[in-house]
């Protein structure tokens, strides 16, 4: 996309103010901050790095592997006509704002490769647009919202290796042919999420072969126990008859 030539808006201005204050490290801190007042003209841009504009409006974000630290600001939700996300390989912590639900032109969303916590916000479902959102290798916990699965165009999707919990959402797992809408390489990683397309043995609680393998143990071992308590029985009782035996000898010789 091609960048504008006039001023950008307040919003995208605060968007990005909000972005640096809370990502003061890596390229972030090189920003001049006058530029972010109007980040869309041309002699803005070129100090923005990671800052892509269209029709005088901030379009993309790109700070992929940019030593960024710090945490996801709300603020972002600023930037109304963002398309493209990528803050992916950095050291971001803290939750995903619930706020990202506002940006509802945006098609790509990927914070990957950081060390986000918290629930995946089911505000997400509200950008109707996105066909790309990957939040891999991260710390990210709880359910994964069904909601998300009403996102007709979602192409990528990408949960695996966080420490998400729970059922994988039908709506995630299928399509209307009964085919996996993602596959298994989407929710690998997470020890507390089962279900489809997950392998079984991967799913919640234990496999069927070893719930089998349980059973038969527990069977072997009540059998052993049954015999043993029989064997024990039958001893005491052939030590009762020889020693009631023995009396009967003792008193015929007595007679």
């Amino acid at each position: 996309m091609g960048t504008g030539t006039g001023t950008g808006t307040g919003d995208d201005a605060t968007c990005l103010s909000g972005l640096r204050a809370s990502m003061n490290s890596g390229i972030v801190a090189s920003w001049y901050e006058p530029y972010l007042k109007t980040p869309c003209i041309t002699s803005a841009l070129i100090n923005l790095t990671g800052i892509t504009c269209n029709d005088n409006r901030v379009y993309s974000i790109t700070l992929n592997s940019s030593n960024l630290v710090g945490t996801i600001p709300s603020s972002l939700s600023n930037c109304t006509l963002l398309a493209s996300l990528d803050l992916s390989s950095n050291h971001l912590s803290g939750p995903i704002p619930a706020s990202i639900g506002n940006l509802t032109y945006l098609i790509a969303l990927n914070f990957s490769g950081n060390r986000i916590s918290g629930p995946i916000p089911v505000e997400l479902a509200r950008c109707t647009y996105l066909n790309f959102i990957d939040l891999h290798r991260n710390k990210l916990s709880g359910m994964i919202p069904g909601q998300i699965g009403i996102l007709q165009r979602l192409k990528v999707f990408d949960v695996s290796d966080n420490d998400l919990s729970g059922p994988i959402p039908a709506t995630l797992s299928n399509t209307s042919t009964g085919a996996p809408r993602f596959n298994a390489s989407s929710f690998v990683g997470n020890p507390d999420l089962y279900g489809y397309p997950l392998p079984p043995e991967s799913s919640h609680g234990l496999s069927v072969l070893t719930i089998v393998g349980i059973g038969l143990a527990s069977g072997l071992i009540s059998l052993i126990v049954s015999f043993s308590a029989v064997c024990l029985w039958l001893r005491v009782r052939e030590q009762g008859f020889v020693a009631q035996e023995g009396k009967i000898s003792q008193l015929m010789s007595e007679s």
